[in-house]
């Protein structure tokens, strides 16, 4: 059993382009609500209908996207792109001017869920961020893994790497499970590798993750128990 609180809420409303840190998120069976519940398909001939990601297109991270400071989205995110000029998802111009922003047809989507492993929630920790920023020799910026649920909490570092099926995690008014499909220890793909504006690659970040911590980082969970959580927040995790 450990004691914590929550040091960071971050929610990314279009899959793949910048987020956006908030004080207070709703969730439940969605995951945290509003999280990729937006994002731009793929319109190439051989990709036709595929959901774009920055690993086709690092691009994407020159655009951010934001609901807003409120715990539980109702209305469509605002766009803003490289040019600092901002768009609603409704405007009609707005998939074209994507378009021509990363040099790739594509269309709109909304629908809730849209995580690639399904309405989960990653959660991090700051003893392990720090610990693999000592291990590179150079801070690692959270934005880069695209968390959820950030936590500092009397847990060495990493030891979320061996959380087993049935590990829970209170936060607020929340549970958190590691239970279902796909959840537990994530395995993480090539976009930590890529700063969170998409300008520079760091390859040793995944080369180091797969080297000493067989690529986790973080841990996928899915709410047990809905309910609301805010900045600083009490953690229980156990057993």
């Amino acid at each position: 059993m450990a004691h914590g609180s929550v040091t960071e809420l971050s929610r990314w409303p279009v899959k793949s382009l910048r987020g956006e840190r908030v004080d207070t998120a709703r969730f439940d069976d969605r995951g945290m609500a509003g999280d990729r519940a937006y994002a731009l398909l793929d319109e190439r001939a051989t990709r036709a209908g595929n959901v774009l990601t920055v690993r086709q297109n690092p691009t994407m991270l020159s655009w951010a996207a934001s609901y807003g400071d409120v715990a539980d989205p109702t209305e469509p995110p605002t766009l803003r792109g490289p040019d600092g000029v901002d768009w609603t998802w409704t405007d009609p111009k707005l998939a074209d001017v994507l378009a021509d922003s990363l040099d790739i047809p594509l269309s709109l989507r909304a629908a809730d869920g849209q995580q690639d492993r399904g309405p989960t929630v990653l959660v991090t920790f700051e003893a392990s961020r720090a610990a693999l920023s000592d291990e590179l020799g150079a801070d690692v910026d959270l934005r880069r893994f695209r968390t959820n649920l950030h936590v500092t909490a009397g847990l060495p570092a990493f030891a979320e790497e061996d959380w087993a099926p049935g590990t829970t995690l209170t936060a607020g008014e929340v549970e958190l499970a590691v239970t279902g499909d796909n959840a537990g220890p994530c395995i993480r793909c090539a976009v930590p590798s890529w700063d969170a504006d998409g300008r520079e690659r760091w390859r040793d970040l995944q080369t180091h993750l797969i080297g000493c911590h067989d690529n986790k980082f973080g841990v996928i969970m899915r709410v047990t128990k809905p309910g609301e959580i805010r900045l600083g927040d009490a953690v229980l995790q156990e057993p």
